[in-house]
């Protein structure tokens, strides 16, 4: 009985201490060919400034189109369009902070 109460505490921690990002965003993209680092990118030579992509990313997130999305039309004949998200707005952009923090080229070249 305290292994299973320790082991639900060690998972409650880990759930809850992991980002939105890394709770809501990364477990979907785990199964596609191509990283949330390579997305990342794509939409980084399209879109090109931060405020750009973020904002594209959010309007995408909530309202999905092939006709904005970055991804090549065979990557969306094969995976498809993703659903709507359900995040509030407030989650959304948390999510897409992180996302940007953590894959931006710019101040991490040396």
């Amino acid at each position: 009985m305290v292994r299973f109460i320790l082991v639900c505490v060690i998972v409650s921690i880990q759930l809850y201490s992991s980002d939105i990002f890394e709770r809501k965003c990364v477990p979907c993209h785990k199964e596609l060919p191509t990283s949330l680092q390579q997305m990342f990118m794509k939409y980084l030579q399209l879109y090109s400034s931060e405020g750009n992509v973020k904002y594209i990313l959010k309007y995408y997130l909530k309202k999905p189109s092939k006709k904005i999305s970055a991804m090549s039309d065979l990557f969306l004949d094969v995976y498809g369009i993703k659903e709507p998200t359900k995040l509030s707005d407030e989650e959304l952009d948390k999510a897409i902070d992180i996302y940007w923090d953590r894959y931006k080229v710019i101040g991490k070249l040396k």
